[in-house]
């Protein structure tokens, strides 16, 4: 890929859904797994798409990048997915330009999130990134972009509560069972998935409910067993499931299984149950909810959860899209001036070549190059390149730039 290739923002596409059209069934259809985004990636050339990246979470999927239209990011992502592109385009959003951008620094800062101000979207953000670099399927601009969105983030998390309080999907679970569960300390609890969101789960469950009767399972056991030792809770083989399925009173899933991870046999035999799934799609299978000693809960009724740090957060939201505002101006500040790379640098050469030029250095310095002109050679440079973004002109400064470099070389 031309990582110095021109880019026209009027190309650079977003198109997505979310929790605020679909519910987590929907968004299971079209959820990409890492060996999907490899795919993908792997054939956005064949689409002439060369700067791209997918976005998946449990409350998005959203694919970025240049194209010809946003019809050939989705055909493109729907090569992937379970679900089918008619179905992504009839549900999506599509922005394109600086809206697109915008988008981008709202989700990075957690405005768009299902829970206001839901900070875990930078790791997912920053994966996903590292993912399309890894496949050179990031530019100049993708990379400047998805940096200074994820420095605008920063900021606002520390410079204002957006994050403020401990709101998260995963928080939000823990305030489920306290909420609706009685005498936590004799409840067994069964985790299963350690990944990112079920490894905040667990510390949460820890840290919030003061209890360590808590089973990890995953299916690299050597995670869930690296994640006990640490926390000092139990934990099992996959093999195990059923047998840990039975012997728990509360079982939260937060796992990215394609199909479910927790059948209906393995409940039937159980007595009453929470089950709470993280996981979209679901991994707990639907049929579940029909068993009566079985209260199932997913990630989309989580988020219906409203308390005081929520209402905080949102009084917040004016001073996130102030701080967005300056780090989109200064991004499209950058961006105006890599329009002028390429006079910039012929300028460049061009005054190179006059420093050493025998009849220039013989008038300048004595039949010499001058010391130093290296340092005045850029000083002449950055001048001309804030005047071209001034004025927004290139020939006349390519004139100026020259003579004022002969006029002052041998001061």
């Amino acid at each position: 890929m031309n990582r110095n290739k021109p880019t026209d923002i009027g190309h650079f596409f977003i198109a997505g859904i979310n929790y605020k059209k679909t519910d987590a069934a929907v968004r299971g259809q079209f959820a990409i797994s890492s060996e999907q985004y490899a795919a993908i990636l792997g054939m956005a050339p064949s689409y002439d798409i060369q700067e791209l990246f997918i976005l998946s979470t449990c409350n998005r999927t959203e694919i970025y990048g240049f194209a010809e239209n946003a019809d050939t990011l989705i055909e493109l992502l729907c090569t992937q997915t379970q679900g089918d592109s008619g179905t992504f385009r009839e549900l999506a959003y599509i922005k394109k330009g600086h809206d697109a951008m915008q988008h981008l620094y709202a989700v990075a800062a957690g405005l768009d999130s299902q829970i206001l101000g839901d900070y875990e979207i930078v790791g997912q953000i920053k994966q996903a990134f590292r993912i399309a670099k890894e496949h050179q399927c990031i530019g100049h601009f993708t990379e400047r972009l998805v940096n200074s969105a994820l420095q605008s983030s920063k900021v606002i998390k520390n410079q204002t509560a957006l994050s403020g309080g401990t709101v998260s999907v995963s928080f939000a679970a823990v305030q489920y069972i306290r909420e609706k569960v009685s005498d936590i300390a004799s409840k067994k609890i069964l985790l299963v998935g350690v990944g990112k969101i079920g490894r905040n789960t667990c510390k949460n469950l820890v840290d919030y409910l003061q209890t360590t009767n808590i089973t990890l399972i995953n299916r690299s056991g050597q995670k869930a067993e690296e994640l006990a030792r640490e926390l000092n809770l139990q934990h099992a083989p996959i093999s195990g499931l059923a047998q840990a399925i039975e012997a728990a009173d509360i079982i939260l899933v937060a796992t990215n299984s394609t199909e479910p991870t927790i059948l209906m046999s393995h409940l039937e035999k159980g007595g009453s149950k929470l089950i709470i799934d993280l996981s979209v799609p679901y991994n707990v299978e639907a049929a579940a909810q029909q068993l009566p000693q079985v209260m199932l809960v997913n990630v989309d009724e989580l988020s219906k959860l409203k308390d005081e740090t929520l209402h905080k957060r949102k009084a917040e939201v004016p001073r996130a899209h102030a701080i967005i505002s300056e780090h989109m101006e200064e991004f499209m500040e950058w961006h105006e001036m890599r329009k002028y790379v390429p006079v910039l640098k012929a300028v460049k050469t061009k005054l190179h070549e006059i420093n050493t030029c025998p009849l220039f250095a013989e008038a300048a310095a004595g039949n010499r190059a001058l010391p130093g002109q290296e340092d005045h050679i850029q000083r002449v440079i950055n001048g001309m390149a804030t005047k071209m973004r001034i004025h927004k002109q290139q020939g006349c400064h390519y004139i100026e730039a020259i003579n004022e470099f002969i006029a002052t070389a041998s001061n």
